[in-house]
């Protein structure tokens, strides 16, 4: 261990140590973490000197408002459990995870560990840039609470990991950003912790440093390691997880199985949390409001045509009725279309088209690829149109564009066109090569 470190204070583990339960064994009578009545308040002031009037305990008439990062949240995480966090920007995600581990103090409430933490959270923040990689990986392992000789039967695994090779041996400050997050994610994930703690941090580095990161999360998991788990990324939830936690400024207001978690979200998302289902969940609601609205729209839609016909409404819905931006991969969808004319057209032609977010056309169809017959709509008549669909696409966002096109006095004629109207986020639990899964039936056999 460096000179420099042997004056660090070890600091004490946050509760005992304790037995790791066998893979896939979930203990429900010994808990990892509870997390009691926790509430955390924030003073807004609106002015820095009332802040400092405060500080100094002098003056009368200071103003400022209380904001609840976290309001009176109880949870429970059992040892050998995997339990998923989500939630929209400004949920308390971050905030409930730094108190979890040590970096904030709750306003209320109380809050038992029970075994040592490894915290992903901040990747590298304990660095310090004028040290060798060497030195930063002593000085953080010191700062978890390990011992010289703990540290240095971990070096090895550690340095394997990273992989940055000589590199180790520079100042931190000479690495790129790449380099940094490796060594980063690298101390943090071997030190062997009881409990893991990690807030997106699981896609650092490149495609292959990730997929040694997530092998190294599910090694975790079958060695009945208890994980904490904050992530946007809902298929990595619904993959990993045996419970998720919902959050919504700073409530907890949904606790469950992955996939009713995951679908109560999607419906906060897009403010349909307390809308009461229909028998037709994706008609428009007794208020008159439109299909569009219950969307993520883009605002810089690209738009145009003859202004023949109109598309008044639209919108996607799973395969439960939810109009909604977020489909699970391998379940039926719909988009759902309703156009307006405003003249009598032969039979116009509707279509459907998928764009990744680089803007390449993935895929798409129309009325008249599918050989539909679309008719003579007169001037005043309205249409619905729905496309219904398996979800192969792999996980990731798309942009979906609508058309309505037809041949007018012999001329090709754009009625009405919305390039990128709204976005799909495909959530999926397994990913293959390209843009599409071939769901391929596999069987691997051993000769006898």
């Amino acid at each position: 261990m460096p000179d420099f470190l042997e004056a660090i204070q070890q600091p004490n583990n946050v509760g005992e140590h304790t037995d790791h339960v066998s893979a896939g064994n979930i203990s429900r009578d010994e808990k990892a973490i509870s997390v009691d009545h926790i509430s955390k308040i924030y003073k807004l002031y609106d002015r820095n000197r009332d802040r400092l009037k405060e500080a100094l305990h002098i003056g009368k008439n200071i103003h400022c408002r209380e904001h609840f990062a976290l309001d009176d949240v109880s949870f429970d995480v059992y040892k050998g459990e995997t339990v998923g966090i989500i939630g929209t920007n400004g949920s308390g995600k971050s905030t409930i995870l730094k108190i979890i581990t040590g970096v904030l103090s709750p306003t209320s409430g109380n809050l038992n560990i029970s075994g040592r933490i490894s915290a992903l959270l901040e990747l590298g923040a304990g660095f310090n840039m004028e040290f060798t990689g060497i030195e930063n990986i002593y000085l953080n392992g010191t700062m978890l609470g390990f011992s010289e000789k703990e540290i240095d039967d971990k070096l090895e695994s550690i340095l394997e990991f990273a992989d940055i090779g000589d590199f180790v041996y520079q100042k931190v400050k000479t690495y790129s950003s790449g380099m940094f997050v490796r060594l980063a994610f690298a101390v943090a994930i071997n030190i062997d912790p009881e409990i893991l703690i990690v807030d997106e941090a699981l896609s650092v580095g490149d495609v292959f440093f990730q997929n040694k990161c997530y092998r190294k999360f599910e090694d975790f998991k079958k060695q009945g390691k208890t994980i904490l788990f904050v992530s946007h990324d809902l298929g990595s939830i619904s993959k990993y997880c045996d419970r998720v936690i919902l959050l919504e400024k700073g409530h907890k207001i949904g606790e469950g199985q992955p996939k009713e978690i995951i679908d109560m979200y999607k419906k906060v998302l897009v403010g349909q949390l307390d809308q009461i289902s229909n028998t037709n969940k994706s008609d428009n609601s007794s208020s008159g409001s439109k299909w569009k609205d219950r969307m993520q729209l883009n605002p810089n839609v690209d738009e145009y045509g003859s202004g023949l016909a109109e598309f008044e409404d639209y919108c996607a819905y799973d395969n439960s009725g939810t109009i909604t931006n977020t489909i699970i991969k391998g379940e039926e969808f719909t988009v759902k279309v309703k156009i307006r004319f405003f003249e009598r057209l032969q039979d116009p032609i509707f279509a459907l088209s998928f764009k990744n977010m680089q803007g390449t056309e993935i895929t798409g169809t129309n009325t008249m690829f599918e050989k539909i017959t679309t008719g003579t709509p007169e001037a005043g008549d309205v249409y619905t149109v729905t496309f219904t669909q398996n979800m192969s696409l792999q996980g990731g966002e798309y942009l979906i564009s609508l058309g309505c096109v037809g041949y007018r006095e012999g001329s090709f004629t754009v009625y009405h066109r919305l390039y990128d109207v709204f976005n799909l986020t495909v959530i999926s639990s397994k990913n293959t090569t390209g843009f599409y899964d071939m769901n391929s039936i596999v069987n691997v056999q051993k000769e006898e």
